[in-house]
Formats: C-alpha cells, structure tokens, sequence
C-alpha cells in the first residue's frame, strides 16, 4: 500500500516516493528464511502506507540549507522507522489495543503480540543502526552524534516513552490545556522536532538562532498535529482514517475537543498554526515547503 496525498504537490509527492524508496532499501529483505516471520511484521509495519510527514520534514528542513536529498536520505529513513516502531508498540492490547492501522489490521493482530512487540523493537534498533553507519550520511562524526543524541532524546523518558505513560496514566481523568499540551509536545511533538533538526543538523546548519526558531515551528507544528488528530476522531470517518474513528472517546482518553470542546479547539488549531509559520519568517521565502507542510498538517483529512 503506498501513501496518497492528493492534496500535496508533485514537489512532495516526489519526495514521499523518495522515502518509500529509501525505506524499502534499510528493511531486512522478506525472503529471508530466518527469521522470516519477524522481517515480515518489519516491512509490513513501515511499508502499509502512511502519512511519511516525518521524513517530509527531514527533507524540507534539510532542503532550506541546501543539502542534497542523498544526504537526508539516512535521517528520513531512521524517523520513519522510529515512528513505525512507536506504532506498533502503540496499537498493541496493553497500550491503545486497536485493531486497525492505515486501512488494515495492526501488526499484532496480523502476526501476533509477540511478533510485533518483537518488530517494534527491531525497527528502533534499525533506525539507530541506520543513522549510524549509512555512509550515504556525510556529516563528520560530531554531527553523527549530535543526531543520533538527538533521535534518542525524542524516544525516551523525556520524549515519546514519557509521553505514552502520561497518556496512560491520564486515560479516565481530565487534564487542564497546559499539561494536556505537554503530554503531547512529549508524546508527538518530540519525534516531530527531532525530524525538523536532523533535517538541519544533517544540513551542515549551526546557527543556534536559526536552530531555535525551527524547534519553535516544529513544537507548534507537533501541537497543530495533535489537534487535528483530535478533531478527526470525532469528526471523520474511519474509512476515510484508516483507523478507528471515536476510540479517545470510547476509551476516556483526555483530548482537545474533550477539553475545549469543538469550536474552542478549531480554534487553537488556527493559534498553534499561526505560530509555527511565524517561527519560520526569519527563514522568509526558503521555508517555503517548511510552511506548506505546516498548512496541511493543519486542514488534512487523515
């Protein structure tokens, strides 16, 4: 299943293809006799479609300073695995226990639990092994670190694993906007920054200025994500998602439209959006594509 994007231009369509492409390439062949099954669960978490936002901002974000898409090749690959990796691990019994995942059953219904706990797992590890060895990555081993640093801060306790257990603590109860909205600059927000920076990093970009007001769209950006996720919950269809529609509610989850209802939470969509594209006004018309991705984020439809 390949991504669709009918609403994004061929400029993007051309690099989702190029991450399609480069996905393929890192994952373990699935012929391979041993282990088979868990190199299946492996392709078929990363390759069933999908959004690719995150490689997307890696290739923008790179693309301001110039760099050439070989080089960002490695750090759209590894973001991706990461967030396929969070998905699995996400969708399983203990955790939001859906049975749907881009138009098909999840991982783990599709190869079992420990299957797909398994490849959750392999794909983390891939993303690490990826960036830290592809020499299609020339950054000197200064920057190599700083992105593997980087990558690693947005999965852990301060990142993607802090998150979750917020949200899992917080599923029944009732946050206020302020710890609402750190649950999530956690939980979606930090693989979004890091897509963002290593991007840049892998560009050669060290201005510490210009490297602030990109995180400072990218955490706006991960919020305006998060709303709209919120939004199409109860507003879309879960044909037109791919997943379940309505599971916040029917699963207590605390959410944006919960909180804020739905006009108040249209409406800090449009306050979030606004601030990200004013992060990028010191970048002017070299943000452009930066800019369209933080439009569409902010009126997709899936």
């Amino acid at each position: 299943m390949k991504p669709i994007h009918p609403e994004l231009g061929p400029e993007f369509t051309a690099l989702i293809e190029r991450s399609e492409a480069a996905l393929e390439r890192a994952l373990p062949r699935a012929a391979q006799d041993d282990p088979g099954r868990l190199h299946a669960a492996m392709r078929y978490a990363v390759l069933g479609g999908g959004k690719r936002l995150r490689p997307l901002l890696v290739y923008a974000s790179g693309g301001l300073f110039d760099a050439p898409p070989t080089r960002l090749d490695v750090p759209a690959v590894a973001v991706e695995l990461i967030h396929a990796y969070s998905l699995v691990h996400d969708d399983l019994p203990a955790m939001d226990d859906d049975a749907l995942r881009r138009g098909r059953p999840t991982c783990h219904v599709a190869y079992g639990e420990a299957t797909a706990i398994l490849a959750g797992d392999a794909l983390q590890a891939l993303a690490f092994e990826h960036l830290a060895r592809d020499s299609a990555l020339e950054v000197d081993a200064a920057v190599r670190l700083a992105m593997l640093r980087a990558l690693a801060e947005a999965c852990g306790a301060e990142g993607m694993a802090g998150g979750q257990a917020l949200d899992l603590a917080a599923t029944g109860g009732r946050l206020d906007l302020p710890r609402l909205e750190h649950l999530h600059a956690l939980k979606t927000g930090a693989l979004i920054r890091a897509s963002v920076r290593l991007g840049a990093l892998a560009a050669g970009a060290d201005s510490a200025a210009a490297l602030r007001a990109l995180d400072d769209y990218a955490s706006a950006l991960g919020l305006a994500f998060q709303i709209r996720d919120d939004l199409l919950d109860v507003e879309g269809a879960t044909a037109t998602l791919g997943k379940t529609a309505g599971k916040d509610a029917a699963q207590s989850k605390p959410t944006f439209p919960a909180l804020l209802g739905i006009d108040g939470t249209h409406r800090r969509l449009r306050q979030v959006t606004a601030q990200a594209l004013a992060a990028l006004a010191p970048f002017g018309a070299r943000a452009g594509q930066l800019a369209e991705l933080a439009r569409h984020v902010a009126a997709r439809a899936r």
